[in-house]
């Protein structure tokens, strides 16, 4: 151990004369975190619809009102007046509005027939999210409309009653475990990969080469000193993370002392994975080349942004062997639903598991030669 050791005291102490590197690996992060959770994280609001009223009747007014009362509260559209359906569509189509609801001629004699009323909605279905979200809220707003005046005191209609176990969680909230696992692994790149590739590019690494340490110990040392610098940057994203996410009572200790158990598992976990892919490389270039597409393989089919039970077969895949996502489940167990460590053991057990195959393997294929 007193050669491991020296092996991470090394690494630590240069580590310490760039601290650059650890800002990087965590404010980069953090800045996603941020960006992402506020822009994706809020309800659409303030679209804008044209209204098209070629009606003009008392229903085709109530419709009107109705829609006025969305754009006063949700704010999830405003109607524009048009006086003739052309000129709308042609908006539409130029991008400076994002529907056209369109009130037809007899919708008034047809409501108070009930014979069957329609309105017309014509949307830019180049934007998923803004036509999801513009039906949504019309559908709800024309229930209201087609609600009796008076509601009978008995019903036979069923229906939901919603029991909310956990606390409305906020997109930012849901954004946070993906972010602290995307730190972690960003300091692994670094340190597991880019150093010791730089370090046998400038020659450092024939020192070690001359020297009685056995390959295990070699493997061993970089992969504790490049865990120590990823639990670094986990612990600060897990306390600045929370508190900017807004996650209540973030200074838990025993929720902490959690945490802390995870980061460890996932940072041995991703620098064990990091130098089982550097092991034979020399090539300074080539963690560069690969790193960006590494990150888009391990971090998105993780389920960090988007729930993976959506997610086609072939990404399942990728999923269930990624160590990414053992890691963000684990997170989002700890911080969202506040669990204990029996609730987090398949991810704790597959990390450990991972991180020994790792080793095991980049120590095979390690060569002591140049």
């Amino acid at each position: 151990m007193h050669r491991v050791w020296a092996i991470i005291e090394r690494d630590l102490r240069r580590f310490r004369r760039s601290p650059v590197l650890v800002i990087v690996s965590i404010i980069m992060p953090l800045v996603q975190l941020v960006v992402l959770g506020y822009a994706f994280g809020g309800k659409i609001k303030n679209l804008r619809v044209g209204f098209v009223d070629e009606d003009k009747g008392v229903p085709a007014v109530k419709v009107r009102e109705m829609c006025q009362a969305v754009a006063a509260n949700a704010a999830t559209f405003d109607t524009i007046s048009y006086s003739d359906k052309a000129t709308a569509l042609h908006d539409l189509r130029n991008g400076k509005i994002n529907g056209v609801l369109n009130i037809p001629p007899q919708f008034s004699r047809k409501v108070l027939a009930g014979a069957n009323p329609r309105i017309a909605l014509a949307e830019d279905t180049t934007d998923q999210f803004s036509a999801s979200a513009l039906e949504g809220s019309l559908d709800s707003m024309l229930v209201a409309y087609n609600a009796p005046a008076v509601n009978p005191r008995e019903t036979a209609d069923v229906s939901l009653s919603v029991v909310e176990v956990y606390p409305y969680v906020p997109y930012i909230q849901f954004l946070l475990p993906g972010t602290i696992v995307l730190s972690i692994f960003v300091s692994a790149m670094i340190g597991g990969g880019i150093i010791f590739i730089d370090d046998k590019a400038r020659g450092l690494h024939e020192g070690y080469l001359v020297t009685p340490i056995r390959k295990f110990e070699l493997i061993l040392g970089f992969t504790l000193a490049g865990a120590a610098k990823a639990i670094i940057a986990g612990i600060v994203l897990i306390t600045v993370g929370s508190l900017i996410a807004g996650i209540p009572d973030p200074l838990n200790p025993l929720r902490m002392v959690k945490m802390l158990l995870l980061v460890v598992a996932t940072s041995m976990a991703l620098i064990s994975m990091m130098f089982l892919i550097m092991v034979r490389v020399s090539d300074p270039l080539v963690p560069r080349a690969i790193f960006g597409m590494l990150n888009t393989v391990l971090y998105f089919p993780s389920g960090a942004v988007y729930p993976t039970q959506s997610f086609p077969a072939w990404m399942k895949a990728i999923a269930y062997v990624d160590p990414f996502t053992y890691a963000v489940d684990g997170f989002k167990e700890l911080i969202l639903k506040n669990t204990g460590l029996m609730a987090i053991r398949i991810d704790l057990a597959f990390l450990t598991v991972f991180s020994l195959l790792s080793l095991g393997l980049a120590t095979l294929l390690f060569r002591r030669t140049l």
